[in-house]
């Protein structure tokens, strides 16, 4: 997770969103934290990195064990 002072935005311009699970493909945010995050204070932004880590988590492919 991310902390400290100035919370840095999670953007990569990597700006997609995927139609399933409604996250960006780039940042993993929704866009209702997209369209909030300037809005946002640190301790918000914390929480939204830490939501971003749960999807990047659940999104990362698993490597199957070779047979």
């Amino acid at each position: 997770m991310v902390t400290g002072q100035n919370v840095p935005s999670p953007c990569i311009s990597l700006c997609r969103m995927n139609e399933t699970s409604g996250w960006c493909e780039g940042c993993f945010r929704t866009l209702d934290e997209i369209t909030r995050w300037s809005r946002l204070d640190d301790a918000d932004k914390r929480s939204v990195w830490a939501l971003i880590e749960q999807r990047a988590a659940l999104a990362s492919p698993t490597t199957a064990a070779p047979a």
